[in-house]
């Protein structure tokens, strides 16, 4: 089977097809530190015990990702409550999913929405 080739790098390196070069993790390392430190903690969030709470209860009531029907492990907020602590408790905008459906489509998804935004 037929390989693609490697491409350069704006540094000038040789890398192979599909590999990110040293000097662009770099960069995404930086970007996500200086955006890591803008970001509240997951508490000022409202990531709190009471949310751990009602989080463990919601998925013994829909084990099953909404997406794939996999085990779940994320209560995902449907629409992205953005601090909006109304938006963050009402259940009917909180959707099971498990953890690749979560990190992958639907962020993805989000990222995509706030481009058009």
């Amino acid at each position: 089977m037929p390989q693609s080739p490697p491409s350069l790098c704006s540094c000038g390196r040789r890398v192979a097809h599909g590999v990110r070069c040293p000097c662009q993790q770099k960069r995404d390392a930086e970007r996500k530190a200086r955006f890591d430190k803008t970001r509240p903690n997951s508490s000022q969030r409202g990531y709190t015990g009471a949310w751990e709470k009602a989080r463990k209860a919601f998925l013994r009531r829909k084990p099953r990702c909404a997406r794939c029907g996999a085990k779940a492990t994320v209560v995902d907020h449907i629409t992205p409550h953005r601090g909006d602590q109304t938006l963050f408790w009402d259940q009917a905008n909180w959707q099971p999913l498990c953890t690749p459906c979560h990190s992958g489509a639907k962020q993805r998804e989000e990222r995509r929405s706030l481009r058009k935004n």
